[in-house]
């Protein structure tokens, strides 16, 4: 099995769902988004964020969350959802190449029922008093600490 995936569930906001599309565009990543979205994903907003970079990225659209559960497990793959109600810090986990990084809704995350299936839970600290950092800032930074641990290598440069 190779290359992580981001998967955003029920994502609220295009701008960052695009912002998430060019990030995986650029990094060589899988996207999975679990609907329903709170946006039409032909949404004008997703496609400025994206910009040219949605062709490139392998994204896949599941249904419902039991879909994308049904794949996931046919697939091997480990489920690790970022949340503010996690207790490890993302940079002490140990990912694995084939990792699933889940990132919840902006307005409410993930129902419990999605939490009790990851595999591992990873927190981004932050000071005291701060809700939480932006979904597309936080899967940059989760994907790449993964991808350093996983022992990504950038592509050569362009000529």
């Amino acid at each position: 099995m190779t290359k992580l995936r981001i998967a955003l569930y029920q994502p609220d906001i295009p701008g960052n769902t695009g912002t998430i599309l060019r990030l995986a565009a650029c990094l060589g990543l899988g996207v999975d988004i679990i609907e329903p979205a709170g946006f039409d994903i032909s949404d004008r907003n997703l496609k400025r964020a994206g910009m040219d970079y949605l062709a490139s990225v392998a994204l896949t659209r599941h249904v419902n969350w039991e879909r994308f559960e049904a794949w996931r497990q046919e697939s091997g793959r480990r489920l690790v959802l970022a949340s503010t109600k996690a207790a490890q810090p993302y940079t002490g986990f140990a990912y694995r190449d084939g990792d699933v990084l889940l990132f919840g809704r902006e307005s409410a995350g993930v129902p419990d029922h999605v939490h009790e299936r990851a595999g591992g839970r990873v927190l981004i600290p932050m000071v005291e008093g701060q809700r939480s950092i932006n979904v597309a800032m936080s899967a940059a930074m989760i994907a790449g600490e993964a991808l350093r641990q996983t022992q990504w290598s950038p592509p050569a440069p362009r000529a």
